[in-house]
């Protein structure tokens, strides 16, 4: 698992909490489709999900 040139971006998306279960730090896609375990990837105005297409606009301040 992991040789691809992003394979530490995988994991800067868990933590390992002070109990030692496993935490996620990201949002997931709230669609039906992908639900809990596919993430919601942030850009500077948007949150979207590269596997359904979900696109989340975040509001400017």
């Amino acid at each position: 698992m992991g040789d691809g040139p992003n394979a530490a971006a995988k994991w800067s998306k868990y933590s390992i909490g002070e109990d030692g279960k496993l935490e996620r730090k990201a949002e997931f896609c709230p669609t039906e489709a992908c639900g809990p375990g596919v993430f919601l990837a942030v850009h500077a105005n948007r949150k979207s999900c590269g596997r359904c297409g979900y696109t989340e606009m975040l509001k400017e301040e």
